[in-house]
C-alpha cells in the first residue's frame, strides 16, 4: 500500500486554490491520503468549507487530524463537520482502518523533550498545561492498541521527538511538540508516525525508541522541492 501525506494546508481565502495545487494527482500517486493539521488557517466555518469543497473533489480515503490553527476560532466542532462530510474520517483519539492499514490520530500537544520536557509540579495552570499533554498521550496509547491491521500508522499534528524540529528556533521547541507522545509509540511500534506544525523542521527523525517520524508540514516538502505537494511512503 501507498499512502500519501501532508500538514499544515493553512486553507483560507487567499489560499485556498494552493490546496488544490498542493494535492493535484494524489488519488493518483497513493491509496490513502493522511492530512497532520492545521488544514485551515484560524479554524473558521468558511475556510472549513473552502477546505471541504476542495478534499470533495480528491476521490478516495482520507484521514485527517486537526491541528491548533483549526482551534483557534472555538469552531472545531464546525471543522471536524465539514471534513466528514467531505469524506475526510477526522480522527481525536480514535482507530480508523481500511484494508491493512490502521491509523491512530491525535492532535498531541506540547511540552518538551527528553530531559527539559516540563514536569507536572507548581502552579495549578502549569498541571492543566501538562495534563492536557498527558490526556493526549493516553488517547495515542488508546488508539494505537485497538489496532489490529498489518500496518499501522500515529498521525499527529505535535512531534513526537525533536530531530523533526531541526531548523526550528530552540526557543520555540518546547511548543512544538513533546517526548510524552512518543512513550506509546516506543511502547506498541507502529511502522512509522506523521506530523506537521514545524514549518522550518526537518522531513525525518526517530524516537528514542527507534519508531521512524516524518513532518509532512507543506512548508517542509516545499523546501525539498519535492514536485509533489505531499509525501508518499510505501507500506
Amino acid at each position: 500500500m501507498r499512502i500519501a501525506a501532508v500538514g499544515d494546508l493553512h486553507c483560507r481565502a487567499d489560499t485556498r486554490r494552493n490546496v488544490a495545487v498542493a494535492l493535484r494527482g494524489v488519488d493518483q500517486e497513493a491509496e490513502v491520503l493522511l492530512l497532520a493539521g492545521d488544514l485551515t488557517d484560524h479554524g473558521t466555518p468558511e475556510e472549513a468549507s473552502w477546505l471541504a469543497e476542495e478534499l470533495a473533489q480528491i476521490k478516495m480515503e482520507k484521514c485527517a487530524v486537526l491541528g491548533n490553527h483549526d482551534y483557534e476560532a472555538g469552531q472545531e466542532a464546525v471543522v471536524r463537520k465539514a471534513l466528514r462530510d467531505a469524506g475526510v474520517h477526522v480522527l481525536d483519539g480514535e482507530p480508523w482502518a481500511v484494508n491493512d492499514l490502521g491509523v491512530a490520530g491525535v492532535k498531541g500537544f506540547a511540552g518538551g523533550f527528553e530531559h527539559a520536557q516540563l514536569q507536572r509540579f507548581g502552579e495549578a495552570s502549569l498541571k492543566v498545561f501538562v495534563d492536557t499533554c498527558i490526556e493526549e498521550e493516553l488517547k495515542l496509547e488508546k488508539a494505537l492498541f485497538q489496532l489490529r491491521t498489518r500496518h499501522r500508522i500515529a498521525l499527529l499534528h505535535y512531534a513526537p521527538c525533536r530531530q523533526t524540529l531541526e531548523g526550528e528556533p530552540l526557543e520555540i521547541f518546547p511548543f512544538l511538540g513533546a517526548t510524552r507522545l512518543a512513550g506509546p509509540l516506543d511502547q506498541l511500534r507502529p511502522n512509522l508516525a506523521i506530523h506537521g506544525h514545524a514549518h522550518r523542521g526537518v522531513l525525518r527523525g526517530a524516537t528514542l525508541g527507534g519508531i521512524p517520524v516524518f513532518n509532512v508540514a507543506l512548508p517542509v516538502l516545499r523546501r525539498l522541492e519535492k514536485p509533489l505537494g505531499y509525501l508518499t511512503i510505501d507500506l
